[in-house]
C-alpha cells in the first residue's frame, strides 16, 4: 500500500498502519470473542453448577425446600463466602419460583443473577424477565441478614414487583416489605428492618437525609446500607443524576412580588431578551434591562438606583426567575396545571412528579405565570445526589435494557461494569431507517397513514412521544380520521399500567408519552393477568372465576395468533429523543421473547433536536434535491447523523452531571463528617468531654485573637478580651489586671480562663445535677449543629451560584470552590464550638414540666424538592432551626430558650426553680427575649430590661 502523503491521515499516521490496527483487532475479536462475549462465556460455569442441582432439588417437598435456607445460613455463619454457596442459593430460588409464582429462570436469568451478585450492571432486553432475575442476588445476599434494597423508579413497580416477588422470598422464609410515599416512621422502620426492602430511588433518598436529621437513634428508619439492586439503572443513576434530591423549609412569603414581576415579562418584546436552546438559558439584552427597569419603576417596585444595585439584587432575581418560566418552561411539556397546582412531568417517564418542586423561587414563577396559587419559598436543609447517595452502598448492582451506551459514565462515576446478556430467544424486530420530512405537518400525515394500515391489517401499534403536548396534538388528529385510540401521558397516569399491558391487542393503538421505566410488558394479544385483575375484581364464586379465567386464556391466545400472523408489534416513534437510550427503550418493547415486530422513527426539520442541530443546511439541501410535499429523506446515513447530534447531547449532559458531582463531592465530605458527628452524639451516653474540648477551643482563640503570637505586653488588647470572655463564658474576671503582672504568658491567662470557667460550669452543673446537664449538652449541640449546618449549606449555594465568575480572572472555578468552601467549614467549626460554649455558659433554666426530647418539637414543616441544576437552588436566610417555633413566638410547655442571645436554641428541661443570681447588676447580660432573672416571668426586655 502506498505511504504517500496523501494517503496519511491528520493525525499523522500513515493509513496503512490505521488498517493492520483495524484488521488485527478484527481477528483478535474473531478469535478470542470481545470483552463482553468472554465474560458471558464464563457464565456457563456456574450455570452448569446450578443446573446440575436441579434434579435433586426437584425431589424435595416444600419444607425441605424452605429449610434449605436456614442451611445456607449455617454455611455462612461456618466461614463460607456467598460465592460458595452462590450454584445451591442460585437452585434454590429457581425451584422456589417454580412452585410459588410458577416460573422458571431460564439459564441466561441465571447468568444476569450472577451479574448482578457480582455487582455489576446487566443489560438485558425488554421482555426478558429482569424482575425475576433480581431474585436470584437478591435472595444470595439477603441471607447474610444486613439487608438488601431493591430500588424501583415509581411506587407502582416498587408495590407490585415487592407482592409479586415476596411470594418467592415468602416461601423460602425470608420477610419482604415495601417503602412507598406517605408512609410513618414507624412503619417505615419495619419494612427496613426485613430482609428485603423494595422503593424507589427518591424514597431511600430522603430517608437518608430525613434520618440524618433525628435526634435519637432509636428514631432512625434506615439500617446500615449493605447491597442495592437498581432497577432501570440507566434511569435512576444517569437521567435522575442531574437533580439531587433537597429537603427544605418554609421561608419568606413573596408571593405578591411574584405576581408583580410576572406582569412585566409579558410586556417583554422578543427582541429583550436573548435565549440559547442549547444551554436551556435566556437572559436580557441591553435594551431589555433598561425596559424591565422603566417598568418596575412605574410600579413603584425599583425604589432607587439601577436595576443591578446590589440593594435591587432581589428583584433582579425574581426577573431572571420569571423569564425563565415563560421563555424556557412549556405548559403541557414541561409541568401541567391540575388541581390549583403546577405540577412537574418528568422529561424521561413522562410522568407526573407530584410534591416535588423546582427550588429557588422557579416553582412560584411558574405559579404565577399560570395565576395558581403561589407556594412559600424554601430554604434548603438537607441535599445530596443519587451519585453520592448510591455510592455509600459497599455493593451497588443494576439492570436495565439499555446501558451500554452510557457505559463509560457506569464505570466512571459508579465503578460499575456494563455486562450485555444474550436474549432468551433470538430477536426479529425489523428496525427500519428514519423517514426525515420537511414539515410537522407532513410528519404526522406519514404516521396517520401507517396507523390506519396496521388497524386494517390488525397489527397493534405503539406511537411513542416526548410530551404531553405532541401525545395529544396526534390523539386529536387520529380522531379526525375516526381512528379509536388509547392515550398514556401524565394526565392519564393511573390507567397506565392497564393501558401499557393491552397494547399488544390486534388492531390497538397505543399514544405514550416516553415509555422509559414502566415495567409493564408488552404482551401479542393482550396481557391475561391484568385483564383477570381487571375485569373479575369483583367475581367471588369460584366456579364462575375459573370459568371466566379459562375464556379470558382463551380469547388471548386467540388474540396472540392474530396480532403474530399481522407482524406483531409495530413501534412507532414520532421523534428523536436527545438521549438514545429513551429511543432503544422504545424499540424495545417490539420483539420480546422472540416475537416479530418492527420500528421506526418519523422526523421534521421542525423537530427540537433537528433545528438546535443545523437543520437549516439540510433544509437547503432537501430544496435542492427537490423533494416535494409528502415525500422523505431515507437513507441508513441520516440515522448516523442523528446519531453523532444525539451522542453530542448525551456528553453535554454527562458534564453536566459529571461538573455537579465535583461540586457535590466537596459538600459531600463535609456532609459525611457532620452525619457522622451527628450519630456519635447520639451514640454516647455523656459527651461532658466533648463539651469541655470545645470550650478549651474556643478559650484559646479568644486568647490568640487579643494576644497575638511572638507580640509584646504592650501590643496585647485585654480590653477585647475582657469583653469576649464576658459575652462567650459570662464570666467578669479582671482581665485586664493579668495582663499587666509582670512576666505573664497567654498560656497562664488561658489556665486562668480555664478554670474560671470550669468553677462556674460546676457551679451550674451542681444546681441543675449531672442528668440534667447531661441532657441539656446533647440536646443543645445537635440543635446548634443543625442550625450550623443549614446556614453553611445556604452559604455554599451562595458561593456555587457565582463561582464560575472566577473563570474571567483566570482561575479555575472548582479550585475557587474547594478552598472557599474548605474555609467556609473550618468558620462553621470554629462558630460551632464558640456557640455551644457561649450557649451552655448561659443557660437559664425555666420550665414547668417533665424532660421533653428534641422529637417532641412541634414537626417542622419540610418539602422534598428535586432541582434541575440549571437552576441551582439558593435562598433567603430565615427562619428557626429545625423543630422550633420563631424567636418571638412561645414555646411548647415544658421548653425553654437558651439565655444566650443567639436568638434561637431551645432547650429540654424537667422541672428546676427560677435559676440566677440575686444582685440585679449581674443581669445586666441577660437576652432581651429570655425570661428576666428575677422570677417575674416576663420577657427580660418587659421586666428589668425596660429602657429607664
Amino acid at each position: 500500500m502506498s505511504r504517500a502523503a496523501g494517503l496519511d491521515d491528520p493525525a499523522g499516521f500513515p493509513v496503512f498502519v490505521l488498517f493492520e490496527v483495524f484488521m488485527f483487532g478484527s481477528i483478535a475479536r474473531k478469535l478470542f470473542g470481545s470483552a463482553n462475549e468472554r465474560v458471558v462465556k464464563s457464565l456457563r460455569k456456574d450455570v452448569d453448577a446450578i443446573n446440575a442441582l436441579e434434579p435433586k432439588l426437584v425431589s424435595l417437598s416444600d419444607d425441605e425446600l424452605r429449610m434449605r435456607t436456614d442451611w445456607l445460613r449455617d454455611r455462612l455463619a461456618k466461614g463460607e463466602t456467598l460465592d460458595d454457596i452462590l450454584p445451591d442459593a442460585f437452585a434454590t430460588v429457581r425451584e422456589a419460583a417454580k412452585r410459588a409464582i410458577g416460573q422458571r429462570h431460564f439459564d441466561v436469568q441465571l447468568m444476569g443473577g450472577v451479574v448482578l451478585h457480582r455487582g455489576r450492571i446487566a443489560e438485558m432486553r425488554t421482555g426478558e424477565g429482569k424482575t425475576l432475575v433480581a431474585t436470584l442476588a437478591v435472595y444470595l445476599n439477603a441471607l447474610e441478614g444486613k439487608g438488601v434494597h431493591v430500588v424501583t423508579v415509581n411506587d407502582y413497580l416498587a408495590k407490585r414487583d415487592s407482592g409479586w416477588m415476596s411470594r418467592i422470598y415468602g416461601f423460602l422464609g425470608l420477610t419482604t416489605d415495601c417503602i412507598v410515599h406517605g408512609l410513618d416512621d414507624d412503619e417505615r422502620r419495619r419494612a427496613y428492618a426485613a430482609d428485603i426492602t423494595y422503593g424507589t430511588n427518591n424514597e431511600f433518598g430522603f430517608d437518608y437525609l430525613r434520618d440524618n436529621m433525628k435526634f435519637r437513634l432509636d428514631d432512625m428508619v434506615q439500617r446500615p446500607f449493605n447491597f442495592a439492586v437498581v432497577d432501570e439503572v440507566d434511569s435512576v443513576l444517569v437521567d435522575e443524576a442531574r437533580t439531587p434530591l433537597i429537603i427544605s423549609g418554609p421561608s419568606t412569603d413573596g408571593s405578591e412580588l411574584y405576581a408583580a414581576v410576572d406582569t412585566v415579562i409579558l410586556r417583554l418584546a422578543d427582541t429583550d431578551y436573548e435565549k440559547d436552546e442549547k444551554a436551556k438559558s435566556v437572559n436580557l439584552t441591553e435594551e431589555g434591562t433598561e425596559k424591565v427597569a422603566q417598568i418596575l419603576t412605574e410600579m413603584d417596585l425599583l425604589k432607587q438606583g439601577d436595576l443591578y444595585d446590589i440593594h435591587n439584587i432581589t428583584l433582579v432575581h425574581h426577573v431572571n426567575q420569571a423569564l425563565r418560566a415563560h421563555k424556557l418552561f412549556t405548559r403541557d411539556v414541561d409541568y401541567i396545571v391540575k388541581d390549583d397546582k403546577v405540577i412537574i412531568i418528568d422529561e424521561f417517564t413522562g410522568r407526573m412528579m407530584d410534591g416535588r418542586r423546582y427550588s429557588e423561587g422557579l416553582h412560584q414563577a411558574l405559579e404565577a405565570k399560570e395565576h395558581v396559587t403561589i407556594q412559600r419559598e424554601n430554604q434548603t436543609l438537607a441535599s445530596i445526589t443519587f451519585q453520592n447517595y448510591f455510592r455509600l452502598y459497599p455493593k451497588l448492582a443494576g439492570m436495565t435494557g439499555t446501558a451500554m451506551t452510557e457505559a463509560a459514565e457506569f464505570a466512571e462515576i459508579y465503578n460499575l461494569d456494563v455486562v450485555d446478556m444474550p436474549t432468551n430467544l433470538p430477536v426479529q424486530r425489523i428496525d427500519y431507517d428514519d423517514e426525515v420530512y420537511r414539515t410537522a405537518r407532513e410528519k404526522y400525515d406519514a404516521i396517520v397513514k401507517l396507523v390506519k394500515e396496521c388497524q386494517e391489517r390488525q397489527q397493534p401499534i405503539l406511537v411513542g412521544t416526548i410530551s404531553i403536548e405532541k401525545s395529544e396534538l396526534l390523539s386529536d388528529l387520529l380522531k379526525k380520521q375516526g381512528i379509536p385510540h388509547n392515550v398514556l401521558n401524565a394526565r392519564y397516569h393511573e390507567q397506565e399500567a392497564y393501558i401499557v399491558s393491552q397494547a399488544g391487542r390486534p388492531g390497538a393503538v397505543t399514544i405514550a408519552t416516553n415509555m422509559a421505566g414502566r415495567g409493564t410488558d408488552i404482551k401479542l394479544g393482550g396481557n391475561v393477568e391484568m385483564r383477570i385483575e381487571y375485569e373479575l375484581g369483583e367475581v367471588t364464586d369460584p366456579a364462575e372465576r375459573a370459568r371466566r379465567i379459562q375464556q379470558i386464556e382463551e380469547e388471548v391466545a386467540a388474540a396472540k395468533d392474530v396480532a403474530l400472523a399481522a407482524g406483531g408489534l409495530y413501534v412507532v416513534g414520532t421523534e428523536r429523543h436527545e438521549s438514545r437510550r429513551i429511543d432503544n427503550q422504545l424499540r424495545g418493547r417490539s420483539g420480546r421473547q422472540g416475537d416479530p415486530g418492527a420500528s421506526k422513527f418519523f422526523l421534521s426539520l421542525e423537530d427540537d433536536l433537528m433545528r438546535i442541530f443545523g437543520s437549516q443546511r439540510m433544509d437547503t439541501m432537501l430544496q435542492r434535491l427537490g423533494l416535494q410535499e409528502g415525500e422523505a429523506i431515507i437513507h441508513s446515513w441520516i440515522n448516523k447523523a442523528l446519531e453523532k447530534a444525539q451522542s453530542r447531547v448525551e456528553a453535554h449532559n454527562f458534564e453536566i452531571r459529571k461538573n455537579l458531582l465535583k461540586y457535590d463531592n466537596v459538600m459531600n465530605d463535609q456532609r459525611k463528617v457532620v452525619y457522622e458527628q451527628r450519630r456519635e452524639i447520639m451514640a454516647v451516653d455523656d459527651i461532658k468531654e466533648t463539651v469541655e474540648d470545645m470550650r478549651q477551643d474556643t478559650i484559646n482563640t479568644l486568647v490568640a485573637k487579643a494576644i497575638p503570637a511572638n507580640s509584646y505586653a504592650e501590643q496585647w488588647n485585654m480590653d477585647q478580651l475582657h469583653e469576649d470572655v464576658v459575652r462567650v463564658l459570662a464570666l467578669d474576671v479582671p482581665v485586664q489586671e493579668w495582663g499587666k503582672e509582670e512576666g505573664i504568658a497567654e498560656l497562664e491567662i488561658e489556665q486562668r480562663l480555664m478554670k474560671a470557667a470550669e468553677e462556674a460550669y460546676a457551679a451550674k452543673e451542681a444546681s441543675y445535677g449531672p442528668e440534667i446537664m447531661r441532657s441539656i449538652e446533647r440536646s443543645l449541640l445537635l440543635q446548634l449543629l443543625d442550625q450550623s449546618w443549614k446556614d453553611h449549606l445556604l452559604s455554599l449555594d451562595h458561593l456555587r451560584q457565582g463561582i464560575n465568575l472566577r473563570a474571567y480572572g483566570q482561575r479555575d472555578p472548582l479550585n475557587e470552590y474547594k478552598r472557599e468552601a474548605f474555609n467556609l467549614f473550618e468558620e462553621l467549626l470554629d462558630s460551632l464550638r464558640e456557640q455551644v460554649t457561649q450557649v451552655l455558659m448561659r443557660v437559664q433554666l425555666q420550665v414547668a414540666q417533665p424532660p421533653l426530647d428534641p422529637n417532641d418539637f412541634p414537626p417542622q414543616e419540610m418539602q422534598e424538592t428535586r432541582v434541575d441544576p440549571a437552576f441551582p437552588p439558593i435562598g433567603p436566610l430565615a427562619g428557626p432551626p429545625p423543630g422550633l417555633p420563631p424567636a418571638d413566638e412561645p414555646l411548647p410547655p415544658g421548653m425553654a430558650r437558651a439565655s444566650a442571645g443567639l436568638g434561637y436554641g431551645a432547650v429540654n428541661m424537667p422541672q428546676s426553680t427560677q435559676v440566677g443570681g440575686q444582685d440585679p447588676d449581674t443581669w445586666m447580660n441577660t437576652p432581651r427575649n429570655s425570661p428576666c432573672p428575677c422570677g417575674s416571668g416576663l420577657k427580660y426586655k418587659h421586666c428589668h430590661g425596660r429602657a429607664p
